[in-house]
C-alpha cells in the first residue's frame, strides 16, 4: 500500500519555517539529566553543560519537562506561575542562556505547557476558592452536590479515586482529572483563553521554539457534566477505548470545543518567524481519535501517536498503526514517532523486554519512518526501566504503585554519564537512584563503535540526510516475522523473529544494520537493515 505525504519543496527537504519536519526531538527530563549545583537534582545549567553532547548526537530540538514554578506535587505539572522558572532549576536568566547557547549549536528549545489544570497553589485558584462570587471562580470547574447530597457525577481521576473534591468554604466541588492539588481549568470561560494567549506570547518572545502541550485532548469538559459510561475495556494502554478503571472518558476528554483552541493557537504561532511548534500530548487510544487534532492542517502541527506506543511490538501491529496514521492525517501534515516518555515504561522494557537486539530494531523503525524522530533521554543508550524501591520513589501520583499503577519514577532515573560516583550525574545524593549499570555509560558507548549510542547517532544523521521533509511511505510486505517498507528513498527491512528470513533480490549492501552482523541475501534474526535507493 502506498501512502503519500505531500512534498514541501522539490528537493523533499522541509521549508525553513517548518523545521520540525524530519527533525530529531530530544525529551530532557530536567531533574534527571545533569546536576550543576550539587543539590542532587538536574537543572538548566546542567543541560547547558551537556549541550556539546546533544550537538554531537545530532538532535535538532529539546523538549524540557516542566520548568515553571510549582509546589512539585506532580514535579512541575502543577504550575503555580506560568511566567517564570522554578528557582531550583536555575531561574529565568538560566533558561534564557540555555536558549541562546543551544541556538549557537543549531538546537531549538521547547517548553512543556500545562493548560489543562493549574496547581491548587496558583493565585487564580487561591482567589477562586474564597467565594462563589470571586473574580477567578469561573476559571475552574465547579459543581454543586446533587439534590441528594451525592457527587456531581461518576468521573474518576487518574489515580482511580473520585475526581471531585469538596471545597468546604464555598460548599461546591471542584474537578481534577489528576491529583486534588491539580484543579482543572474551565475553558468555557473566554478569560482563560486570553490568559494563555498572553502566556504563550511571553515565552515565544523569549525565543522558545514551541510547546509540548500537556493533556492536549483534555481542555474542555462536557458542559452538562454527564456521567461517563461504564466500560470494562476502559483500562490504561487499551487500543480500543480511552479510559481507566472501567470508566470510559467520554465527557471529560476529547470534547469538540477543544479544536477551536488549537485553531486559535496555530494562528498565533504562525505569526512568528519561524512559526512556533504546537506538539500535543494527544493521549488517545485509536488513530481515528488522533487525526482530528491536526484539523485541516490548521491545528497542532504534531501529535504524539499513543496508539503506536500502546501497540505490541510486532510487525503486523506496528505496520497497521503506521499505515492507518499516514492515511488518516491531513494531506501535507507532519508526523512524530516515539517509543518512550516520562509517563510510561521505557521502550527498552515495554517493547523490547530488555532484549537489546529488539531495542535496536525499534530505533531503526522510529528513525526511518517519514516524520519526526522523538527520543526520551537515555533511549539512545538503551536504558530500560529501573526498579526503584517504594521508599525511594518521589512521584506522588504513582509512588508505591498507587491503585496498581506502574511507578513512573522507574522511567525517570538519572542518566549515567561515566563510571564516577553517581554516574557523573551529581556530586551529591541524587533525588532518585541513578540508573543501574546494565546499560553502558555515555562515555563507554561513545568509545564503542558498535554501541546503541553510536547506532542512534548514525540513525539521526541518516534521518536528516534522507527524510528531511515529507516523504512517501509504501508498505512492501509484512507478516508475523518481518516488515519491509519504503520511506522516501530508503527501504527498511526488520526481522523481529528468531530465525533468518530471505531478502528481496534487489536489496544488497545496506547503508546501516542494527547490529554488528553481516547481511547479504538473508536477514539474520532480530536484525533490521536500511538500504538506499533501489532500481
Amino acid at each position: 500500500m502506498l501512502v503519500t505525504m505531500a512534498d514541501m519543496t522539490p528537493q523533499n527537504h522541509p521549508a525553513p519555517s517548518e523545521w520540525w519536519r524530519g527533525a530529531t526531538l530530544y525529551h530532557v527530563y530536567v531533574r534527571s539529566f545533569q546536576d550543576s549545583n550539587g543539590d542532587g537534582h538536574g537543572d538548566l545549567q546542567g543541560i547547558i553543560n551537556r549541550l556539546d553532547y546533544l550537538h554531537w548526537l545530532g538532535v535538532d530540538a529539546l523538549w524540557l519537562s516542566p520548568t515553571m514554578p510549582s509546589p512539585n506535587r506532580d514535579w512541575g505539572y502543577d504550575v503555580s506561575d506560568y511566567l517564570s522558572v522554578q528557582d531550583d532549576l536555575g531561574g529565568l536568566d538560566t533558561l534564557d542562556r540555555l536558549i541562546a547557547q543551544a541556538a549557537e549549536r543549531g538546537i531549538k528549545v521547547m517548553l512543556d505547557l500545562v493548560a489543562n489544570h493549574t496547581s491548587s497553589a496558583h493565585p487564580w485558584f487561591l482567589e477562586a476558592r474564597t467565594s462563589r462570587d470571586s473574580e477567578h471562580r469561573s476559571y475552574y470547574v465547579w459543581a454543586d452536590p446533587k439534590p441528594d447530597g451525592s457527587l456531581p457525577n461518576n468521573w474518576v481521576d487518574d489515580t482511580g479515586e473520585v475526581a471531585w473534591t469538596l471545597d468546604k468554604t464555598t460548599g461546591q466541588y471542584y474537578f481534577h482529572n489528576f491529583l486534588a492539588a491539580q484543579p482543572d481549568l474551565n475553558w468555557w470561560d473566554p478569560r482563560v483563553h486570553e490568559e494563555f494567549r498572553r502566556i504563550m506570547a511571553f515565552w515565544y518572545d523569549r525565543g522558545v521554539a514551541g510547546f509540548r502541550i500537556d493533556v492536549a485532548n483534555g481542555l474542555y469538559k462536557d458542559r452538562l457534566l454527564r456521567d461517563n459510561p461504564a466500560n470494562p475495556k476502559a483500562v490504561i494502554y487499551n487500543t480500543e477505548v480511552q479510559g481507566r478503571y472501567g470508566i470510559e472518558h467520554k465527557y471529560n476528554f476529547n470534547q469538540p470545543e477543544t479544536h477551536g483552541v488549537y485553531r486559535n493557537w496555530r494562528a498565533e504561532a504562525q505569526k512568528y518567524d519561524p512559526p512556533r511548534l504546537l506538539l500535543g500530548e494527544t493521549w488517545v487510544s485509536r488513530v481515528d481519535e488522533l487525526a482530528p487534532y491536526y484539523g485541516n492542517g490548521d491545528e497542532l502541527q504534531l501529535g504524539f501517536n499513543f496508539p503506536l506506543i500502546f501497540a505490541p511490538f510486532e510487525p503486523r501491529a506496528i505496520a497497521d498503526i503506521v499505515r492507518e496514521s499516514l492515511a488518516s492525517f491531513p494531506q501535507g501534515s507532519a508526523t512524530v514517532w516515539a517509543g518512550s516518555n516520562h509517563d510510561l515504561p521505557r521502550m527498552g522494557t515495554r517493547w523490547a523486554h530488555g532484549d537489546e537486539a529488539l531495542l535496536r530494531i525499534a530505533h531503526m523503525i522510529l528513525a526511518t519512518l517519514p516524520g519526526t524522530y522523538a527520543l526520551y533521554y537515555g533511549d539512545e543508550l538503551g536504558m530500560v526501566d529501573s526498579d526503584i524501591p517504594h521508599e525511594l520513589q518521589q512521584d506522588p501520583l504513582t509512588a508505591g504503585e498507587l491503585n496498581g499503577q506502574w511507578p513512573r519514577d522507574n522511567a525517570r532515573a538519572p542518566i549515567r554519564w561515566d563510571d564516577s560516583a553517581n554516574g557523573g550525574f551529581t556530586d551529591a545524593h541524587p533525588w532518585l537512584p541513578v540508573h543501574p549499570g546494565e546499560a553502558a555509560t555515555v562515555q563507554q558507548q561513545q568509545a564503542d563503535p558498535y554501541s546503541v549510542l553510536i547506532l542512534v547517532r548514525e540513525l539521526i544523521k541518516l534521518h536528516a540526510d534522507h527524510l528531511g521533509g515529507s516523504a512517501e511511505y509504501a508498505e512492501l510486505s509484512v507478516d508475523d516475522d518481518c516488515w519491509i517498507y519504503r520511506s522516501g528513498p530508503l527501504v527498511v527491512t526488520a526481522n523481529f523473529s528468531d530465525h533468518t528470513v530471505a531478502l528481496p533480490e534487489n536489496l544488497r549492501d545496506p547503508l546501516l544494520v542494527s547490529r554488528n552482523i553481516a547481511v547479504a541475501h538473508e536477514l539474520p534474526p532480530r536484525t533490521a537493515a536500511v538500504y538506499g535507493p533501489t532500481k
